[in-house]
């Protein structure tokens, strides 16, 4: 399944351009345009899922297994001590393609990027309440 407008589709059909690093049947990786650092490499399933919510299960072990192979190859070429694996879904959650695509984006000692402000819970009892919202959701 592919999406005739969707950039990744096109990319993945090879109708646009990309500075490709890896490909097997399931999976493409390429440089990121807007890097966060050189070496940012986005991960893609060649066929059309919006999100996590629309990824079959099988799918996401090839996925893994690239992003393991992908991210490993990174590190050697950008000499990075550390990398990030960064996936959004949906708009407020700052996914901007909707096509699934994990980001590996390697990492410096001292290189000043922050992922987030990290909040708490009013209490334990209120960690406890969530947990079990969520898990009656389930």
């Amino acid at each position: 399944m592919t999406d005739a407008n969707c950039i990744f589709c096109r990319i993945a059909r090879g109708e646009i351009p990309c500075a490709k690093v890896y490909e097997d049947e399931y999976v493409l990786a390429f440089l990121d345009l807007a890097p966060v650092h050189p070496g940012h490499t986005l991960v893609i399933p060649k066929t059309h899922h919006k999100d996590m919510l629309e990824i079959p299960a099988g799918l996401g072990s090839a996925v893994f297994a690239a992003i393991q192979k992908v991210a490993a190859a990174v590190l050697e070429a950008t000499g990075a001590q550390g990398f990030n694996v960064m996936q959004n879904n949906r708009l407020a959650a700052g996914q901007t393609v909707f096509h699934i695509h994990w980001h590996i984006i390697p990492r410096f000692e001292g290189d000043g990027l922050e992922m987030w402000a990290q909040g708490k819970y009013a209490d334990g009892a209120a960690m406890q309440q969530m947990a079990a919202k969520v898990a009656a959701c389930l």
